[in-house]
């Protein structure tokens, strides 16, 4: 752990080194703690969960929207220096069918890290009976083997939750 640190922090402009900014407000923990063996397995990809407080989905870097799910429950972003990144709002909200969401964005489009993608209603999605915990996913995680996630915290739009470090 402690080679990950020194690494990360000791060569600040280190090329291509990269933060996902959080996309949601809210408490960031770790995957583990999602009720879903895709995610706590980290079987789709490492990173964080957050459970929202507010109702938004911000672009976590600059990059382009790489896939925008028809059920709006989810947007994969590729950021300008490669990370895959996946937020996937709640447990098996795809089952909804995009009631509760709205997308801001197209698939296809570049955006700048903060920039609006989606709204969804936290408590509707509730009281249909899901959870709306949010993991955040980097998908292609063999390309950043040094990563750092940022977890038991909470963080509000765009506070730094991953820190990765590209493959040498």
């Amino acid at each position: 752990m402690f080679h990950s640190w020194k690494k990360m922090l000791g060569k600040g402009s280190e090329k291509g080194r990269e933060q996902i900014l959080a996309p949601i407000e809210g408490r960031a923990v770790p995957l583990s703690e999602v009720n879903d063996p895709a995610f706590s397995q980290e079987i789709l990809g490492k990173g964080v969960a957050i459970i929202p407080e507010k109702g938004r989905v911000v672009a976590p870097a600059d990059g382009v929207v790489t896939v925008l799910f028809e059920t709006k429950h989810a947007v994969s972003v590729t950021t300008d220096k490669g990370a895959e990144i996946i937020v996937h709002v709640g447990l098996d909200t795809v089952n909804l069918k995009g009631e509760y969401y709205t997308a801001h964005i197209k698939q296809g489009e570049r955006v700048k890290a903060g920039d609006l993608l989606l709204e969804f209603d936290i408590e509707a999605i509730k009281e249909a009976g899901y959870e709306v915990i949010t993991p955040v996913l980097v998908c292609n995680v063999q390309n950043f083997p040094d990563m750092l996630c940022h977890t038991g915290v909470q963080v509000k739009e765009l506070d730094p939750v991953i820190e990765l470090q590209p493959a040498e």
